[in-house]
């Protein structure tokens, strides 16, 4: 596995896992698009041997706040570590940026993901109710201050 800076060849893909994990909460094509080109943040991809995309995550920094905007992996990908990979990524980036505190929202059902960002040193500092539409579900909110 590989990790690379996404671009705009890469959206195809993206929105496939997207779609694929978020249903219909998932972004607009357009949102996605402006989110890889953005000034503000950084978007990767892990992409196998054979330039398959398995995930993809996002970052958006601006001083030294930053959010984890989104990060989906393939279900055919699930469980082979791609997910704390291009976390892990996203996190040394935020470092390299100068991000003293990270924030993001995850489904307050997402018990995989919520257990992999308090691995990583996130923790849960409030709620967002019915805050992933059109689901009505909760959103918790996590945050992780630079070491």
């Amino acid at each position: 596995m590989r990790i690379r800076t996404a671009d705009r060849a890469d959206l195809d893909d993206i929105m496939r896992i997207e779609q694929a994990s978020f249903g219909p909460s998932a972004w607009e094509r357009s949102t996605m698009a402006q989110e890889v080109a953005s000034e503000w943040g950084r978007y990767v991809v892990a992409v196998d041997e054979h330039d398959r995309t398995l995930g993809y995550a996002g970052l958006r920094a601006v001083g030294v706040e930053g959010d984890v905007q989104t990060i989906a992996v393939a279900d055919e990908a699930r469980g082979r570590g791609v997910g704390r990979a291009i976390l892990e990524e996203l996190l040394a980036e935020a470092a390299r940026r100068g991000v003293r505190e990270l924030f993001l929202d995850v489904r307050i059902d997402n018990d995989v993901a919520r257990r992999l960002y308090e691995s990583v040193g996130f923790r849960e500092i409030g709620i967002r109710p019915r805050y992933y539409q059109p689901e009505d579900v909760d959103a918790v909110v996590m945050k992780r201050e630079a070491r």
